[in-house]
């Protein structure tokens, strides 16, 4: 379908002092409060009413904060599996799968969730933009925002550490408007996040925000809601494998909306989130009962991702401790962290497609042998109702049918560049669109 006009109807709260605010345009954090917080999204229609299939992720336009819908996208499907339930010894689980899988009608062409991002974001931006949107990435958000942004013919500027660049591909050409800089080798999300940073604060350039954007967790907050709609209720619980823990905090709010909607019970589902093994610094904060993420060592850090199975997974800096973030998320649904070794995720990675019947991401595989512990060890029942959340999934299957494009870095910086030199080479790489936009002189 073509692209159209849409104005979803909402204010936005802060989680920390619950003042309200009306959203500018691209509000990111909550104005002069002293505590760090998330801002959430307050929609004028309480109960969602589901848009036609025709619409894809826009399904669910009455709880995105957008102005417009997109060409392209695709929702979250969600089945009740018979496979691994019944080799778990489950009686209710359910799949939210979020990728390329045509035979049950999954058709996110980058094969990841971060395709719900992307759309919800991008969606966000103002009409007739004059800024160069900059998104910070371990490698799949840097694909869907690509191919959405390709696609939709919206400036782009990347930042991937460079060692993760393979990801960066796509079935059709990238448009021009798409472009990428990367840290350089032996670096990982939190230096490329470093980057976007001084990227950002260049002139005729935006920061998309991440976790901060509420369009990014609302667009997640679709496999919540695709579940409920297919299994009826709410799920007892909700397992996923979290790197910043962004979709795990989408999911409680998501919730949180849908008790208010009335329609599917009035319970909170339990998060049971993982970390993968070494890397666990939500997981060893959690365990240790502080709001407070433990102090990292930076060379240790450096040293633990490089061993993890799921890099993806491997946030320095997520929103763990701020109000509304994952701390009260899994405190207010009385969930649980669980960490899983490489050989675990491994065997699970293997096992779904023997089930289940497609390949999976390495993060979906983390998340499912968390499911697999969790039973082992007694944590849940087994009569219980299971969202599995599958993140990323099908990629061999659309690779075996497609051939690739991949996207090129226009420069590798260092893991600590300077601010002028990163500010110079961005607004010579795209000295074409800051003409076209006229945008006030550039000093």
């Amino acid at each position: 379908m073509n692209s159209s006009s849409i104005a979803t109807p909402y204010q936005l709260i802060s989680v920390g002092s619950n003042r309200i605010y009306q959203d500018d345009g691209w509000m990111l954090e909550p104005d002069s409060e002293s505590q760090p917080s998330l801002l959430r999204t307050v929609y004028r229609s309480k109960q969602i009413q589901l848009r036609d299939k025709k619409y894809g992720l826009y399904q669910y336009a009455d709880w995105m904060p957008i102005r417009k819908i997109l060409n392209g996208s695709a929702p979250p499907i969600t089945y009740r599996s018979k496979q691994l339930a019944d080799v778990l010894g489950l009686h209710h689980l359910w799949i939210t799968f979020s990728g390329y899988w045509p035979e049950k009608g999954s058709l996110m062409k980058t094969c990841t969730f971060k395709e719900t991002e992307a759309f919800s974001v991008c969606a966000r931006l103002p009409e007739n933009m004059q800024q160069i949107l900059v998104v910070a990435s371990a490698g799949n958000t840097a694909r869907a925002f690509a191919r959405v942004c390709s696609d939709n013919q919206i400036p782009l500027l990347l930042c991937v550490p460079v060692d993760n660049i393979d990801v960066l591909w796509s079935d059709q050409p990238f448009h021009p408007c798409v472009k990428l800089i990367c840290t350089d080798s032996g670096s990982d999300y939190s230096d490329a996040i470093y980057l976007s940073n001084l990227a950002a604060s260049t002139d005729g350039f935006l920061a998309e925000g991440g976790a901060k954007n509420v369009a990014r967790r609302d667009g997640m907050a679709s496999t919540f809601l695709s579940a409920v709609h297919a299994i009826g209720q709410i799920p007892e619980y909700y397992f996923q494998a979290v790197g910043s823990g962004t979709g795990a905090i989408a999911a409680w709010e998501a919730n949180l909306r849908l008790i208010e909607d009335g329609r599917f019970g009035y319970h909170k589902a339990k998060l049971i989130l993982s970390q993968n093994e070494p890397f666990t610094p939500m997981y060893d904060s959690w365990k240790a009962g502080s709001r407070d993420l433990l102090p990292l060592d930076e060379e240790k850090a450096h040293h633990q991702i490089a061993q993890m199975y799921s890099k993806v997974l491997s946030n320095r800096k997520p929103p763990y401790s701020m109000a509304g973030g994952l701390f009260d998320a899994l405190t207010d649904t009385k969930g649980d962290m669980l960490k899983v070794n490489n050989n675990a995720a491994i065997a699970a990675t293997e096992l779904f497609p023997q089930t289940e019947g497609i390949d999976i991401h390495p993060a979906a595989g983390v998340a499912a042998a968390s499911l697999i512990q969790a039973i082992n060890s007694g944590l849940i029942p087994p009569e219980a109702t299971i969202m599995l959340n599958i993140t990323g999934g099908g990629e061999k299957l659309f690779q075996a049918h497609h051939q690739l494009n991949y996207l090129e870095p226009s420069r590798i910086f260092s893991a600590s560049p300077d601010q002028e030199e990163v500010s110079d080479f961005i607004k010579f790489l795209f000295r074409d669109y800051i003409k076209q936009y006229s945008l006030k002189e550039i000093r």
